[in-house]
């Protein structure tokens, strides 16, 4: 890929955007931040539809997940090593020292910082909602720490953004960026449904991480006007 003439990002968002386009990304961050302080309360409150949609859903992918073992262990194998977030930390990283080594220092700490953000939040949320994960006589697989939220949506989906992002920033063909987010949307779906396949977290766990990722990487991607400079 052809660096830019001035090593960092050629129209990053946030650099010179229309007011427009301004707009749109306050707006975006306003939908996602609304919708997973809700969720996060209705969660933390124990909202009985919620539940009940929750278990109903859970027992459902369970039964089949227990009559199809090919297709479970395909989900295990994807969810806890393809999928798994350290996978995703270990391309943050990359993406990282590849910015790194264009000199784009403060694009690469902006990135870094949103990405421990991301890792720290997830935890404190755990601990603090405290919500148990599913429990089955028969279980597929196992997890640990507290259910709410899936820190391998969440993980998955901040750095599949940020790393999307960057690549628009710096002038990926356009095939490059369909085939790149292609990929990147099957995964952030994929390991959500697999986490719930495997009977390891309620739905709103997963859908809670999307939302949670989404925010952190709209916030993310607010660089100012110089911030991808070294």
């Amino acid at each position: 890929m052809p660096p830019a003439t001035t090593g960092t990002p050629r129209t990053p968002p946030g650099q010179g955007t229309p007011t427009s386009a301004s707009g749109r990304w306050r707006t975006a961050a306003l939908v996602l931040g609304g919708l997973s302080a809700l969720l996060l309360g209705l969660v933390a409150s124990s909202w009985p539809p919620l539940l009940s949609l929750d278990s109903s859903l859970a027992r459902s992918a369970h039964r089949r997940a227990v009559r199809d073992e090919g297709l479970t262990h395909t989900c295990r194998v994807l969810s806890d090593w393809v999928w798994d977030p350290w996978t995703f930390r270990l391309l943050a990283a990359l993406l990282v020292v590849w910015l790194l080594a264009r000199g784009a220092r403060g694009l690469a700490v902006r990135i870094a910082v949103v990405c421990v953000v991301s890792a720290v939040l997830q935890q404190l949320l755990k601990a603090a909602v405290g919500r148990p994960r599913p429990v089955w006589r028969d279980p597929v697989d196992s997890a640990h720490f507290a259910a709410y939220p899936s820190g391998h949506a969440l993980t998955a989906t901040v750095v599949s953004g940020l790393l999307w992002w960057v690549l628009r920033g710096y002038g990926a063909p356009r095939p490059v960026l369909w085939a790149v987010g292609a990929v990147l949307v099957v995964s952030v779906v994929g390991v959500g449904l697999t986490r719930v396949w495997l009977g390891v977290h309620w739905p709103s766990d997963v859908v809670g991480g999307w939302l949670l990722g989404a925010l952190l990487a709209v916030l993310g991607t607010r660089v100012r006007r110089g911030a991808g400079a070294s």
